[in-house]
């Protein structure tokens, strides 16, 4: 059987975080990826001030710098023909006063190269974890399969899932979850962008389509909400009638709205909105959204997620290196991290509750001046609290910093 010290199942931000941080602690890592590389066509591409601040404190701000991204410097939501500031980032406190658009491949591939330079870190592509290990009743590594046909087991002194909200290795080990209704799911697709077309994220609402076009250079990521459980039966309609009612909020899109050719260019995300009671068991730890699906509402699962794997590795980090994590040093990892969670995921709820689903459920038109939800109207009417809901969005709660064995100079 295999061996390393630490075993960190699926190359995501997060794992990717964790496994670099823990390389540069001196701990042997091993980081499994199903996938051969990084360029596939993610959803969630924001990299939010917290990780930017983390970039930076582990020298590869400058190397970020250079990727292509676009700002989105304050969040707006369409109400009655016109653009209603939710929040301005521009009075966050720190050095970066934005949300960088960016595309996660990019990302990653700058965190695997970071992480090749340890010697102690080692990135299996090509590699997927199929079940869990154990011995003498604790997890002890993992069973995988690689894309060529071979299988095999690694042994590790710990085990960490961050293998996403459809986690393996949690369902292996039978943590139990608690969950909450979500009113949406998510059609995700591409529309082509022109020089001509606006820059950073356009949100638009008509009373019958809510959604977010996030530039990405040469094309728009687009998002639009629908009724949950819906996908079947609205399928059977025409494709091209999402970008018609796109275009009734947005008229520069006409020319566009037989971009569409097929349902199968519209992917869909099925929403959900969970947490494990307890997110450890002897030898194994979950962190992002193994431990706790979030909502795209805001945006912040992804830099959620980071903040869990940066806690962690300080946490864990002497631990592994000394060759025996408790259950102990697990659950503090659970208890520096559960509150951060519980106030994300309220606030995902609170906008479920009094924005998203009042208006797919048609009880609210948005389109309207007058249907503005209070939260809304009261923002709009005192501007300087446009910064609370920014700070939760951009920085939330609880944020985390580099440990001193991870940070280097840019």
């Amino acid at each position: 059987m295999e061996r390393t010290t630490c075993l960190v199942v699926g190359g995501g931000p997060a794992g990717m975080v964790l496994g670099l941080l823990l390389a540069r602690a001196g701990v042997e890592v091993t980081v499994l990826e199903k996938h051969g590389d990084f360029l596939r066509d993610f959803r969630g591409d924001t990299v939010h001030p917290t990780t930017l601040d983390l970039l930076d404190e582990l020298g590869l701000g400058e190397e970020f710098a250079k990727l292509p991204a676009r700002r989105l410097e304050s969040v707006q939501l369409p109400v009655g023909g016109s653009l209603q500031t939710l929040a301005t980032l521009n009075t966050l406190p720190g050095k970066h006063k934005y949300i960088a658009m960016v595309p996660q491949w990019d990302l990653l591939d700058l965190l695997a190269r970071a992480a090749d330079r340890e010697p102690g870190f080692r990135l299996r592509r090509n590699t997927e974890a199929t079940d869990l290990v154990y011995a003498d009743g604790r997890v002890t590594g993992v069973r995988y399969r690689t894309t060529e046909g071979g299988a095999g087991a690694i042994e590790a002194a710990l085990t960490v899932a961050c293998d996403g909200r459809d986690s393996v290795l949690r369902a292996a080990a039978g943590l139990r979850t608690r969950r909450w209704p979500t009113p949406m799911d998510v059609w995700w697709f591409r529309l082509p962008r022109t020089g001509i077309d606006p820059a950073g994220a356009i949100p638009l609402v008509t009373p019958r389509r809510a959604a977010v076009m996030l530039d990405r250079g040469d094309y728009w990521q687009c998002a639009t909400l629908i009724a949950k459980g819906s996908d079947a039966e609205a399928r059977r309609g025409p494709v091209g009638a999402i970008l018609r009612e796109m275009a009734e909020a947005v008229p520069w899109l006409a020319d566009r709205v037989d971009a569409l050719r097929g349902w199968d260019e519209v992917k869909l995300l099925d929403v959900q909105l969970d947490r494990l009671e307890r997110w450890y068991v002897d030898g194994l730890l979950c962190l992002g959204d193994a431990a706790h699906a979030m909502s795209p509402a805001g945006g912040v699962g992804i830099n959620l997620a980071v903040q869990d794997a940066v806690a962690a590795a300080r946490i864990l980090a002497a631990p592994l290196f000394s060759g025996r994590v408790r259950v102990e040093d697990l659950a503090r990892v659970q208890r520096r991290r559960w509150l951060p969670t519980v106030v994300t995921q309220g606030m995902q709820r609170s906008l479920h509750a009094w924005a998203i689903g009042p208006a797919l459920s048609g009880r609210v038109d948005l389109s309207r001046a007058g249907n503005a939800p209070w939260p809304l109207r009261v923002l709009r009417r005192v501007p300087v609290l446009r910064g609370v809901p920014a700070y939760l969005i951009a920085r939330g709660v609880l944020p985390e910093h580099a440990p001193d064995f991870a940070r280097r100079a840019n």
